[in-house]
């Protein structure tokens, strides 16, 4: 049980770092497809590319939030079974996560296909955006499926307790994306065509990459076609935990969707490359904390399926502290550097003072982020569905939204952008003030287990 025994390890901050230096250099290289995507269109293109690659974003979030809600549904309920020696479940788990993803990803792309120009509309495209981001966005629903499994079985393979093969996936994919960018863009011309094509292939290579493990038997959980039979106990556990991040993902995409449209009517199309570039460099910003998650995810779930709640605890603690010191290091380069950052996407003075200006405000609650994000993975690690639901939805729904809409009406475009620090500070307290009693209840509970063994 070869993948069993990396998590069944004492050496709870090795194997943490262990778990996320893979997940950390994946996720950057995963990272790469729409930063890359940003710079080549940026130069060769011009900011009102930059703005079409930011209105079609939320539909990308969509197809990351379905894989995400399967993946880390499964890996979850994967994680916790393996821990409690129940390999024909975890199988069944893989199956169901694999099956599910398959049909949602196919109706989102339906319906993007057939309403594409009036869900663009809704999206917050212009009449000067509009040819360009249904360019893109028709490309990027023809590849949707891509995107949903590349993200879907790198979750589930480090379940297992693997990290390296989805870190090689996305290094593959990353790539293939920059090499494909720079000869479709940059020497057959083909613009934000090329960008979006470059993208769906270099997400089928990354699932094909994906796909030649599990077929090659390495893995310790094997597919089978009884296992990708539909099994509504296992589907039932996998979306009550991952039903938050999908919920997450939707949130974030139409928080997006609610910028880019008062971005337009308060500060006009450059307004909207300046969110665009944002949302790129926080994506690295954040990228450090989101690892952390990932890698305490398996440790949490698989040592509290074997009642081993003193790791359990040592790992929430290393976890929040590490997030916690790389999203203030984040707030620092956000706060006093940000000018080099955007130059990267940029030569336009217009556009880089008004990102420049913008970060400064957005990045401002940058260094709470990591409580958030460790507090959310802890829940979802444990399968409590309702406060995962909370914690990975609040941010957005509760105050986000609300606050980009009150605020820009006494402040203009200042207010989009002072609503993300106030959003998560009161997201960091609401995090504080659920996760502390949960953490309380392991520890009574470690401590009824001590008793219990005489020790």
């Amino acid at each position: 049980m070869q993948h069993n025994n990396i998590l069944d390890d004492h050496r709870i901050g090795r194997l943490l770092f262990r778990l996320s230096l893979p997940a950390f250099v994946g996720m950057f290289v995963m990272t790469l497809y729409n930063v890359v995507d940003t710079i080549f269109i940026g130069h060769y293109v011009g900011p009102i590319g930059i703005a079409a690659l930011s209105i079609v974003f939320p539909v990308q979030m969509i197809a990351m939030g379905i894989g995400q809600m399967t993946g880390i549904g499964g890996a979850s309920l994967i994680s916790r079974l393996i821990g409690g020696k129940n390999k024909r479940g975890a199988e069944q788990a893989l199956g169901n996560a694999l099956t599910s993803t398959f049909v949602l990803s196919g109706i989102v792309m339906i319906v993007g296909l057939i309403w594409l120009d009036g869900i663009l509309a809704r999206l917050g495209a212009s009449e000067t955006i509009l040819p360009h981001a249904r360019v893109y966005m028709k490309i990027i629903l023809i590849g949707l499926f891509f995107r949903s499994f590349a993200m879907l079985m790198s979750t589930l393979i480090r379940a297992e307790g693997n990290s390296r093969i989805p870190m090689a996936g996305m290094i593959l994919g990353a790539t293939l994306n920059t090499l494909l960018d720079a000869v479709l863009i940059v020497f057959f011309s083909m613009g934000i065509e090329g960008a979006a094509w470059a993208t769906v292939i270099a997400e089928m290579a990354s699932v094909a990459y994906l796909a030649v493990y599990y077929a090659s038997g390495k893995n310790y959980l094997k597919i089978t076609i009884t296992s990708l039979a539909v099994e509504w106990p296992a589907l039932r556990a996998i979306f009550s935990i991952g039903i938050a991040a999908f919920a997450m993902g939707i949130a974030s995409s139409l928080s997006a969707v609610f910028v880019n449209r008062l971005c337009v009517a308060y500060g006009g199309d450059m307004a909207v490359s300046a969110f665009g570039i944002f949302q790129r460099i926080i994506m690295f910003a954040l990228m450090p904390a989101l690892v952390v998650g990932q890698g305490l995810q398996p440790i949490v779930g698989f040592n509290y399926g074997a009642k081993q709640y003193a790791r359990v605890l040592k790992a929430i603690t290393i976890a929040m502290t590490a997030a916690t010191v790389c999203c203030t290091l984040a707030y620092v380069v956000l706060h006093f550097y940000p000018g080099p950052l955007i130059s990267v996407f940029t030569a336009d003075s217009t556009l880089l003072s008004l990102s420049e200006h913008g970060i400064r405000r957005m990045c401002g609650g940058v260094f709470l982020i990591g409580v958030i994000v460790t507090g959310a993975t802890i829940f979802q690690a444990l399968g409590k569905a309702v406060p995962s639901f909370v914690t990975s939805t609040a941010r957005t729904v509760l105050f986000l939204i609300p606050l980009v809409y009150t605020l820009p009406n006494y402040m203009g475009i200042d207010g989009i952008w002072w609503a993300f620090p106030i959003a998560d500070g009161l997201t960091f307290a609401l995090t504080l003030t659920l996760i502390l009693p949960q953490l309380k209840r392991i520890s009574k509970e470690q401590k009824f287990l001590q008793q219990r063994s005489g020790r």
